[in-house]
């Protein structure tokens, strides 16, 4: 098992860097949610709307950028959602983004069948062009590793940049924020709530269904069934473990792509495939018993301003 890793390593680090990408776009998204007052449960069904109208997109028009658009807006369309049964009707929160997460999972596979004639997968669409190059490729040790990357990997470095810079150096940051604290109070001092907390989940959406059209056109180029397997659940325990704040979760992001990619390239040995499978799992879970317990999100999340 060791020499499989060592023999591999320059590979898993790829791997790693790859398997990382969607769960930063995931878990950059939820940081916003939660930091609104809104809880980001529903993040599996951001991501895998986004992954499945991201390859529709691109099936449609035979555009990449297209589809990743698509991806964008079906993830935000799922956002939206969450968030009017969250400020609007005052659903539970938990609930409404378990059942969003059920609810995309079978509207995906009707859909399949409906434009494809199959549950399973979509047929094959253009992807994601990968090797970024040029003078990366010169950067000693990390050059190799982040040159076999596709554009989206610089996509994501701004996304996280941009996050931390608008949440915590902006007045929008800082609204939303307070918001996430305290709606009452926000509420008092003329801050409109209500459309804060749906920016909050639409930017959510948007990030989220980015990350879904990576998985779809990056690593496949198609959609397959119930292709993000739990990818949003992680990414729920990596903003969690981060604190909510973009930047940290960048390399909380890579302790769980790392183990994505240690359970690939353990494949074919002589370990029995279930219990290699259930790798990001079991690490998700050890995070969930002794990295999480002691951090508490924004005092508002599921409170409203009437409350």
């Amino acid at each position: 098992m060791l020499n499989v890793i060592i023999d591999n390593f320059s590979a898993i680090l790829i791997s790693t860097i790859s398997m990382s990408i969607p769960l930063i776009f995931a878990a950059v998204g939820g940081v916003y949610s939660v930091r609104s007052g809104i809880m980001a449960l529903g993040l599996e069904s951001m991501l895998m709307t986004g992954a499945f109208t991201a390859v529709l997109g691109v099936y449609y028009s035979g555009s990449v950028f297209i589809g990743i658009l698509c991806g964008m807006i079906g993830g935000a369309v799922i956002g939206i959602m969450h968030g009017i049964l969250s400020v609007r009707y005052k659903v539970n929160q938990v609930i409404s983004g378990i059942g969003l997460n059920l609810l995309a999972l079978a509207a995906t596979t009707l859909t399949m069948q409906l434009v494809w004639g199959n549950r399973g997968s979509s047929p094959q669409v253009p992807s994601i062009e990968k090797n970024i190059g040029g003078f990366i490729e010169n950067i000693p040790f990390i050059g190799p590793v982040i040159s076999g990357q596709s554009i989206m990997f610089l996509v994501m470095i701004v996304t996280v940049i941009a996050a931390w810079i608008v949440l915590f150096k902006t007045k929008y940051g800082l609204h939303l924020r307070m918001v996430g604290e305290n709606p009452k109070a926000a509420s008092s001092v003329g801050l409109k709530v209500h459309a804060l907390k749906y920016s909050g989940v639409l930017i959510c959406g948007m990030l989220s269904g980015l990350g879904g059209a990576y998985l779809s056109l990056d690593h496949l180029n198609m959609f397959v069934r119930n292709m993000t397997a739990g990818r949003g659940y992680i990414a729920v325990v990596i903003m969690i473990l981060a604190r909510y704040n973009p930047l940290s979760v960048l390399y909380c992001a890579l302790i769980f792509g790392f183990s994505d990619a240690i359970q690939i390239y353990l494949q074919g040995q002589l370990i029995p495939p279930q219990l290699i499978q259930s790798f990001p799992y079991v690490v998700t879970l050890l995070v969930l018993v002794f990295g999480v317990k002691h951090i508490k999100p924004p005092a508002g999340v599921q409170k409203y301003e009437d409350e």
